[in-house]
């Protein structure tokens, strides 16, 4: 008879710190601080803006085949593209998420400037 047990989802968030991921055991580690670029060519960026808020997790997506910059990164609000990593700070995530490591934006706050919906973010890898 085994005296393995199954573990709870109680047991599961605890040893996962109290975060409710799907993935267990896993913790962000802060890279850099970044304002999104791009927001200006996003044609709905007033329509999406409503929803980026101050510690919301966007997504991070390679865009190898971008034609201004091989190392782009696509960042996204629920499958909608926001804007992107700087290009003058990108091709290091770029090369670690090509070799398969988990990057997440988080937003620290928002304001427009005119007609420039400033965004500024924390980027970490997800270990």
């Amino acid at each position: 008879m085994s005296n393995i047990q199954p573990i709870s989802p109680a047991l599961l968030a605890l040893l996962n710190g109290g975060n409710n991921n799907i993935i267990p055991f896993t913790r962000e580690i802060f890279l850099l601080s970044v304002t999104i670029a791009g927001t200006t060519h996003i044609p709905n960026i007033k329509d999406l803006e409503p929803f980026i808020e101050k510690d919301v997790v966007l997504q991070m997506m390679r865009d190898p085949d971008n034609k201004y910059d091989s190392s782009a990164i696509g960042i996204y609000l629920n499958k909608q593209l926001i804007g992107f990593v700087p290009m003058e700070l990108n091709e290091i995530i770029a090369r670690l998420m090509d070799a398969g490591k988990a990057f997440i934006c988080r937003v620290t706050s928002k304001k427009w400037k005119g007609n420039w919906l400033c965004i500024k973010a924390d980027i970490s890898m997800v270990e």
